[in-house]
């Protein structure tokens, strides 16, 4: 089967050229056995899932992995917490046996009870109930248990999650203070920091607000590409077809012009590989492999809609301060230094806009930059067009500094409006 560059969805290693990643499995798996809890939070299509499918055989060796998608949950299962914790229990199971639940009669009598519960819909049965089912389960399996859920932040919005996170925090604190066992690990991957969510949690001294995940460890783990990656993935593809290209030499160009974020580098390969490769230009899969075939594809991506630059335009019209402080950086080459707090700084670095270069924002890459200032050129080109028709017509009907009511009718009886 012919292997191609992905850009949709989850990277396989059997159909798809990917990055090693086995040495950002390493660090993860170091700190699952360290026994931490954290989140994997990258700005969109940044391979989050692709690590979590990698990471889960990576792991599966020494843990029994559950992996759920909370996206799979839908809406409808976060109406209240009985019907959270049931679908909860209810997807939990179906991957215990999917990845072949231990059979060890201590398991199969814990999971037979929530299996009863699910098929029950017991309409009493609350999150903690839930936690108790669970970390019996966790405390007879003969391996420890890892927890990990993409997309977690599809529900950050909404209570009975956060009231979930409270859960797994209370059980991650009574892991560490009395020993009691539950998840080895648990991780949660998705676009935002949940350690900056807020909930209210009960303390002896009435209600307070705090953090349900202010126990996640930071996640230091580089998930950008780095120049020796993308080599070694284009090797892999040299391999295959043998066009002769400067490996070293091409990895550089889509290293410097992407600064690695892992879309835009497999979006560019994809381009060349099977829209230059064949073209008028570039007939032969060699000459499109070239730094004019490469430049090339740039310019093809610059000039395309696609899903980054679609969620990047929405983040850009639901975020009017970033957008303008996006502009001062770009338009008026005003340098901005990082302050920690500013939700506008905050919201640039986790969209993927910026990154923090000796405490001062920097666009994250060459492609964002042409492509936001071409689109701020462009916005700010229309508008001054639209103004100057608004004053001209504004002086059309204005006569010593009055509106000239006569020959304001009289257009409006010539042209019908």
């Amino acid at each position: 089967m012919r292997k191609r560059f992905n850009v949709t969805g989850l990277c396989i290693p059997q159909k798809h050229y990917m990055v090693n990643l086995v040495q950002r499995l390493a660090q993860i798996k170091e700190m699952v056995d360290e026994g931490a809890y954290f989140t994997i939070h990258r700005a969109r299509q940044y391979g989050k899932t692709t690590l979590l499918y990698a990471l889960e055989s990576y792991l599966k060796t020494d843990y029994v992995v559950i992996s759920i998608d909370f996206q799979k949950l839908g809406t409808a299962k976060y109406e209240n917490e009985n019907r959270f914790a049931l679908s909860f229990a209810d997807f939990f199971m179906r991957e215990l046996a999917r990845n072949g639940q231990p059979d060890v009669p201590d398991v199969n009598r814990e999971t037979e009870t929530l299996r009863k519960i699910c098929q029950s819909r017991d309409s009493s049965y609350s999150l903690y109930e839930l936690f108790e089912n669970l970390n019996r389960i966790c405390e007879v399996s003969p391996r420890p248990v890892v927890l990990m859920i993409d997309e977690a932040d599809s529900a950050s919005d909404n209570q009975v999650f956060l009231d979930f996170l409270a859960q797994l925090r209370y059980s991650y604190l009574e892991r560490e203070a009395r020993g009691s066992v539950t998840f080895q690990s648990v991780i949660l991957a998705g676009l935002y920091d949940i350690k900056s969510l807020k909930s209210r949690l009960r303390s002896e001294d009435g209600r307070k607000t705090n953090s349900p995940w202010n126990i996640a460890a930071d996640f230091d783990v580089e998930m950008s590409f780095s120049q020796a990656d993308i080599a070694g993935m284009l090797r892999e593809y040299e391999e295959d077809y043998h066009t002769g290209m400067d490996v070293a030499g091409m990895a550089a160009l889509l290293h410097a012009y992407t600064s690695g974020y892992p879309f835009l580098v497999s979006r560019l390969c994809k381009l060349m590989d099977e829209k230059i490769a064949g073209s008028g230009e570039f007939p032969q899969k060699q000459a499109a492999w070239t730094k004019e075939g490469f430049l090339t594809a740039v310019r093809m991506l610059l000039t395309e809609e696609n899903t980054l630059f679609e969620s990047m335009d929405n983040k850009l019209i639901d975020y009017p301060d970033l957008k303008q402080m996006l502009k001062e950086l770009l338009l008026q080459g005003k340098p901005i230094e990082n302050v920690p707090g500013n939700q506008s700084m905050r919201m640039a670095v986790l969209f993927g806009f910026v990154t923090v270069q000796n405490g001062f924002l920097c666009v994250a890459n060459r492609i964002f930059e042409t492509r936001l200032y071409n689109g701020f050129l462009s916005e700010e080109s229309r508008n001054s067009e639209i103004s100057q028709l608004a004053l001209a017509g504004k002086n059309q009907f204005i006569r010593d500094g009055q509106l000239d009511v006569e020959l304001l009718l009289g257009e409006v009886r010539q042209t019908g409006f």
